[in-house]
């Protein structure tokens, strides 16, 4: 088995960690959403229904954490982070995150 040459780079960002009921990381809104008054009523539509589906569920809490790095272009990123059900062993609710993307050549 040979060792396939990478290419790392490494990002220093912040994350913010808190938690959303387990249903809710379904709900999501798009840009599309916002396009018109119409799109925007369906997004709404959907956001409600998705509710009603939790509130015949239950909830549960997943804990995540919101991070935020700027990239090589100067661009902010800003990403998901699902921990599951238990929060990870930090001392804060605002910490420091290490961001590493790998390039690799597929086989």
């Amino acid at each position: 088995m040979s060792q396939q040459p990478t290419v790392k780079v490494e990002f220093e960002g912040k994350a913010k960690i808190g938690e959303v009921m387990g249903v809710f990381k379904a709900i999501q809104l798009k840009p599309e959403d916002f396009s018109n008054p119409l799109a925007f009523q369906m997004a709404l539509s959907r956001i409600f229904s998705d509710v009603m589906d939790i509130l015949k569920e239950g909830q549960t809490t997943h804990y995540v954490a919101d991070v935020r790095f700027t990239d090589s272009m100067g661009n902010p990123i800003d990403i998901g982070v699902d921990f599951g059900d238990k929060i990870p062993p930090l001392s804060k609710k605002e910490v420091k995150a290490k961001i590493t993307i790998e390039f690799y050549d597929e086989e």
